[in-house]
């Protein structure tokens, strides 16, 4: 009789170490728990990606997120090679390179569309030229062109003393380049001979900010005070826009684009984790705050 008490506690102890076992596992699987996504491409994503790699690591700090960029086609040669998690690209994937993967990799790359840019065309802040349209991108960008002088276009632009047009492009790797050709110049016709061709999204900022002659084109989010947007119209004599968030949305601004992630097969995991979050509220607020244009609200 004397012992029962003790028996009693035994147990109930012992229930409750059990009880408590599922919620120390878990504990020590959530803190074991280490993921790491491995993401190159596009240099038009590159700032959007850190930033969502920031945000999300600030949420979730056991997965690590690393970020490159080197352009669209630099992103989709390592999904086809295997070596990466996700790619980022401002294009969508060819259906050779789509091919190209799964031969190499067994297995299919997966598209998410995770916002909008609406790619600028950008003047020195000085360029009294305010709007553009695509026939005339066409003439200044395209083989044997038109339009070499600012003087065709009936401007005189101030520090420009040799009149002749610095044209500032990207080089071929990058998914800007590939759209920024067929938005303009169709599928037949390649660009000019004698393009500034730039690195990255910033070069070309930075290039046309300091030459008053020069005119290039990079994502919206890199605009600088030094350098002026204009406005574009699909045809001359049509009502030209801004590049914007709401023009891009009502399709009124003319080359605007998708923004592309491509897992190789089916997204698991932590990756699956961070491109639901990417599509979440909270990752669209990232891009909006990053100066893209996020996907609309279904």
């Amino acid at each position: 009789m004397l012992n029962r008490p003790r028996l009693k506690t035994g147990l109930l102890l012992g229930a409750l170490a059990l009880a408590a076992l599922p919620v120390l596992l878990w504990r020590a699987n959530a803190k074991d728990e280490k993921t790491s996504i491995t993401i190159l491409g596009s240099d038009t994503m590159v700032n959007l990606a850190q930033a969502w790699a920031e945000e999300y690591g600030r949420i979730n700090p056991a997965v690590s997120i690393s970020v490159s960029g080197g352009g669209s086609g630099t992103g989709i040669a390592g999904l086809i090679n295997g070596t990466l998690d996700l790619a980022n690209s401002s294009r969508k994937i060819e259906p050779e390179e789509a091919k190209k993967a799964k031969e190499n990799t067994g297995k299919d790359p997966v598209e998410f569309m995770v916002g909008y840019d609406a790619l600028s065309v950008f003047v020195a802040k000085n360029n009294p030229l305010s709007e553009i349209a695509i026939e005339q991108l066409a003439e200044i960008y395209g083989e044997n062109p038109k339009i070499t002088k600012w003087s065709q276009l009936g401007l005189k632009v101030p520090g420009c003393d040799g009149d002749e047009i610095v044209v500032v492009s990207r080089q071929n790797n990058s998914g800007t380049y590939h759209y920024f050709r067929e938005a303009i110049l169709g599928k037949k016709r390649d660009y000019r001979l004698g393009t500034r061709d730039m690195n990255g999204s910033k070069d070309v900022v930075a290039l046309v900010e300091q030459t008053p002659c020069a005119i290039g084109y990079s994502g919206m989010a890199y605009a600088t005070p030094g350098v002026k947007a204009l406005k574009v119209a699909k045809k001359a004599g049509q009502p030209a826009f801004l590049p914007s968030i709401e023009t891009t949305l009502d399709n009124t601004y003319p080359i605007a684009r998708p923004l592309y992630m491509y897992s190789l097969g089916k997204a698991e995991g932590g990756v699956k984790k961070y491109l639901d979050w990417i599509l979440s509220d909270a990752g669209q607020k990232v891009v909006k705050d990053n100066g893209y244009v996020p996907l609309p609200k279904k």
